[in-house]
């Protein structure tokens, strides 16, 4: 956009007050971002807004300085505002990094760019030249290979594969007719991903997220002999036979996601089946197919393949070895591809999700009328952030990052609203979650299911090592005080009263801490080590609890977060005379599931040790019904994943999660914190009226209280 022509231009531009009305929107605008970006790194959407912000604060000062009509008192106070705003800008790239580079671009380039500079410039009485009214899409690039280049050396060839192939060597054409011309829609214009986010994260609507879904069908006609669906899972299906094909399925953890998914590729008739797990569940998902379908065989894949049998119906790999499989998998003529606890693909850099999309993306170009079977399963799709989203919308063709799909995009339309009438947004959700949202709460559609209680059991750790962790607390707290200080120091009191404590200081200190901690990861004392110093001190507490627990209720359930805990809690059962199977990461899948087995199956073993991360997804644990959280997670997602293993269907005793907490330590404030985070999913996918809550990490937040605590503030 040229700078030259656009200050020229806008000197006509009608003022309210003889003001300059740009300002108060980049104003407003950049407030927003800086609110983002305190709660944790900027989705697309944000970064997009911060650019545009940027080169419009430019663009706005080169007009102010070359505005002959203004006079010096008028133009030292607009150009005052817009350092305001520059600063802003500083401040938020001085906290996440990646966003300095986008302060030295001059002009919009993406058409999302120039979309939000252009309603930002009308809202502000601008007249802009025909050619920046309208603003088309660029011309869509090529897709990129399924496995890009730095991976290629990576990739297998299983013997069977290549037989398979050769025993059908041409997949069906699809003759079907693709439209030449995208039609133009009524919000073409409109920048839509971020009031989609909006709609979500502000609960609009106040309905739950789940798709209207068609009636109960009198007869069953999918079960196999000897099983039946219930009634949620029914009308679920139901859904799949009328041809509806991509889903976000986020039942509640308990709730028969498995089920419903091998089902779900039989009514879509969706074979070759691709499901993407995390290894844990691996041996599960195949007995789960022989299970509901035992006509279709399940091949699960392991290392190079060198056994798998590609003339399966159904391949299951988990996401550390899909990458070396992408070659294959993009070739073989898949139909349907599931993707098991789909949170995981949220990092939308990382190698795990582009190869998950990568591989959607085939297949939909492969299946006939391009509609493939994509589903997406997770009951906590929300960990942080609603752009949490971004990743599983894309992964089911819902949006490309950048804009809605058209089918998306027709619904949006269909509204007659824009982002700009409040009402836009609780239309905008119900557009998205009819794309194929399904979200149920176990108290909604498994009324005799047992209540589910989570209990505090404070510890006092009075021994010299508890005294030794609130030691480092209290030094790490003196330590970012004294950064905090200085801060302040450096750049004056700024008008802060006694005693008042300025927050966005305290976030930089901690954000900058915490980004410290991550890079020196298990050395020196940061916030890491001292919650891992705080599961040693209590491992002992926590496992004697749990024995004198399996006593008096039976088979027990003990969640770990670090390898060391899980150690002393089995030696400690061991001495005790208790019986007990360990799940670990390390562990091969056969032998995991050898230990669910043994702990659901034999009456002498009374505590399964689990690790949070490994164990937390996918597996059935419901013969118990007292669950010991020893260590406390950094998300209440985990936290709900690893209770819901033992509250689940054919739950039939109230489940007990009893957390230890180490009193006087951060383990107290790190447990409230995950407490607050609940209120996120309530309100996006529940449609709960709950009070929204800051949306910091954990992490940050912890931090940010010690050093509240530090300095003397609340």
């Amino acid at each position: 956009m040229p700078t030259t022509a656009t200050a020229t231009r806008r000197k006509k531009t009608s003022r309210r007050d003889e003001d300059a009305p740009l300002i108060p929107i980049l104003a407003r605008k950049v407030r927003e971002i800086e609110a983002k970006a305190q709660h944790g790194k900027l989705g697309p959407t944000n970064r997009v807004k911060f650019q545009v912000i940027a080169f419009l604060v430019r663009e706005e000062r080169a007009r102010v300085k070359g505005d002959a009509e203004l006079g010096d008192s008028a133009r030292a106070e607009q150009l005052k505002r817009l350092d305001g705003v520059a600063t802003i800008l500083a401040k938020t790239a001085a906290r996440d990094t990646s966003l300095i580079q986008l302060l030295e671009a001059d002009q919009a380039t993406s058409p999302v760019a120039k979309r939000m500079r252009r309603d930002w410039l009308l809202e502000s009485g601008a007249e802009l030249a025909p050619e920046e009214l309208v603003i088309a899409d660029v011309a869509r690039v090529q897709q990129a290979p399924v496995v890009p280049a730095a991976l290629a050396e990576r990739q297998v060839a299983p013997p069977s594969v290549e037989s398979r192939m050769l025993a059908n060597p041409f997949l069906a054409p699809d003759l079907t007719p693709r439209p030449a011309v995208t039609p133009r829609r009524r919000l073409d214009g409109w920048e839509l991903m971020g009031p989609l986010y909006k709609a979500f994260e502000s609960g609009a609507g106040g309905s739950a997220a789940s798709m209207e879904l068609p009636p109960l069908p009198e007869y069953d006609h999918i079960s196999p002999k000897g099983l039946e669906v219930m009634v949620h899972q029914s009308r679920f299906l139901e859904s799949v036979r009328a041809g509806h094909r991509s889903f976000l399925l986020a039942d509640e953890p308990g709730l028969g996601k498995t089920a419903q998914s091998v089902l779900a590729a039989s009514v879509a008739d969706a074979y070759p089946l691709l499901v993407v797990v995390p290894n844990v569940v691996k041996m599960n998902w195949a007995r789960e197919v022989e299970r509901w379908t035992p006509q279709r065989r399940a091949a699960v894949i392991q290392g190079d393949g060198q056994d798998v049998d590609a003339f399966a119906d159904v391949f299951i790999v988990n996401y550390e070895i899909l990458d070396r499989h992408l070659s294959w998998l993009g070739e073989i003529g898949l139909r349907g591809m599931v993707v098991d606890e789909a949170h995981f693909i949220k990092n939308l850099s990382s190698q795990r999700s582009q190869n998950v999309l990568a591989l959607a993306t085939r297949i939909r170009e492969q299946s006939p009328n391009g509609r493939p079977l994509l589903m997406a399963l997770t009951g906590t799709p929300l960990i942080n952030d609603v752009e949490d989203f971004d990743a599983i919308w894309r992964f089911l063709g819902w949006t490309n990052g950048e804009r809605p799909s058209p089918a998306l995009a027709d619904k949006l339309d269909a509204t007659g609203l824009t982002p700009a009438d409040k009402a836009f947004y609780g239309e905008a959700r119900d557009a998205v979650i009819s794309m194929g949202i399904v979200r149920r709460k176990k108290k909604d559609v498994a009324a005799d299911l047992p209540d589910k209680l989570i209990a505090d059991l404070p510890v006092q750790l009075d021994d010299e090592f508890g005294r030794s962790i609130r030691q480092a607390e209290a030094e790490l707290g003196a330590r970012m005080a004294a950064k905090y200080r200085r801060i302040i120091e450096a750049r004056g009191e700024r008008g802060l009263a006694h005693g008042e404590i300025d927050e966005d200081i305290v976030r930089l200190v901690a954000h900058g801490e915490l980004e410290e901690s991550k890079a020196a990861g298990t050395g020196g004392d940061n916030v890491f080590t001292m919650v891992r110093k705080i599961g040693q001190a209590k491992a002992l507490l926590a496992a004697d609890y749990a024995a004198q627990l399996q006593r008096s209720v039976g088979k027990v359930v003990f969640f770990a977060k670090h390898v060391d805990v899980m150690d002393q809690a089995e030696a400690h059962f061991a001495a005790a005379g208790i019986r007990s199977v360990s799940l670990r990461g390390d562990q091969t899948a056969v032998a995991r599931q050898q230990a669910v087995d043994a702990f659901n199956g034999d009456p002498e073993v009374g505590i399964a040790v689990c690790s949070l991360t490994a164990a937390g997804v996918g597996v059935n644990l419901q013969t118990a019904s007292n669950v010991v959280l020893a260590e406390l997670s950094w998300t209440a997602a985990e936290q709900t994943q690893a209770i819901d293993r033992v509250h689940r269907i054919g739950q039939d005793e109230p489940v007990t999660a009893w957390r230890i907490i180490a009193a006087h330590t951060l383990d107290t404030k790190i447990a409230e914190l995950i407490d607050q985070k609940q209120g996120l999913a309530a309100r996006a996918l529940d449609g709960e009226a709950v009070e929204e809550g800051a949306s910091e990490s954990v992490q940050l937040a912890a931090l940010m209280h010690l050093l509240r605590e530090a300095l003397g503030g609340n």
